[in-house]
């Protein structure tokens, strides 16, 4: 068998090399990003949360009138045979829904198109190195772009329209930061490419509602901070109020907790990670080790 340590991809039915992977010029998840997917980790040969990550998924697919012709059933054995394939123990696995190609000449109706899934995986992704987020990372607050309204791009269906990130993260990048973190057209912090934020008071964390995706691992921080007797809040979360957070941190499937030691020029937790993120970042891992949302991979 091909080698498929390195990357695999499930098309039509079949698993080859993710270097062997591609989609029509003409389909309309490329030419028009219209495509909905969702990532779900595997960790130490299991998935974590498998079932939300697919129910998140056919949600966004329901959302944005997606038919891919396949059940949640489906979906879940398509990613198990890739990532049994691979062989990979710790994997970064992405689902994907796209428009597809129109078939007809000149059409601009989407409903023409030939709707489709297909799935792929890596080796883990951690969006930010663990050396950097156990020391804490840097993140930088976008000037020229605010995240795309709600009523424009809906945030909790996971698409490919990152327009407003990829400014955001040239401006980062550009000055030495990490990543970014955009505002909402109210001042209101919501998120970044690939993460959810939360700023802690005291003992309590609040999370911004809206703007954002309804993470998996944002969900899965709400609970491991009931559990450590941390108070939590969903709701807007204004940048003034953000300024005067005690700590800041990310959450994000490709690394799980992740502390913030700088944002634009000012200092978290005296520059460092702080003591409230280090311990959601120790406990997420404890976490995905548990049997409680493991689905073990069936390798060969």
């Amino acid at each position: 068998m091909t080698d498929l340590n390195q990357g695999a991809a499930w098309m039509g039915g079949q698993i080859i090399p993710i270097t062997d992977a591609a989609i029509p010029v003409t389909d309309w998840g490329l030419t028009h990003s219209d495509i909905a997917y969702d990532v779900v980790p595997v960790w130490r040969g299991a998935f974590f949360r498998l079932d939300d990550y697919v129910t998140r998924f056919i949600a966004s697919l329901t959302a944005g009138r997606y038919d891919i012709g396949m059940d949640h059933a489906a979906i879940c054995a398509a990613l198990q045979d890739m990532v049994a394939a691979s062989r990979l123990q710790d994997a970064y696995v992405a689902m994907v829904a796209a428009r597809g190609r129109n078939p007809i000449a000149g059409s601009r109706d989407p409903r023409d198109c030939a709707n489709h899934f297909y799935a792929w995986c890596v080796p883990y992704v951690h969006i930010v190195k663990p050396d950097a987020a156990a020391q804490g990372t840097s993140v930088w607050i976008a000037k020229s772009v605010r995240r795309i309204p709600a009523d424009s791009v809906n945030p909790r269906v996971k698409n490919y329209h990152w327009g407003d990130f990829t400014s955001g993260l040239f401006e980062a990048k550009d000055r030495g930061f990490e990543t970014t973190l955009l505002l909402d057209h109210q001042g209101n912090v919501t998120e970044g490419p690939g993460f959810n934020v939360f700023a802690v008071f005291g003992d309590k964390v609040v999370t911004p509602d809206a703007g954002v995706l309804h993470g998996i691992t944002r969900q899965t921080v709400l609970d491991m901070c009931a559990e450590a007797g941390l108070t939590s809040a969903v709701r807007p979360l204004p940048l003034e109020e953000f300024w005067g957070a005690d700590e800041v941190f990310l959450s994000s499937s490709g690394g799980g907790v992740i502390p913030v030691a700088r944002v634009d020029d000012r200092h978290f937790s005296n520059g460092a990670a702080g003591p409230v993120a280090t311990g959601l970042r120790q406990r997420y891992f404890d976490w995905i080790a548990r049997d409680t949302h493991r689905t073990d991979v069936l390798y060969p």
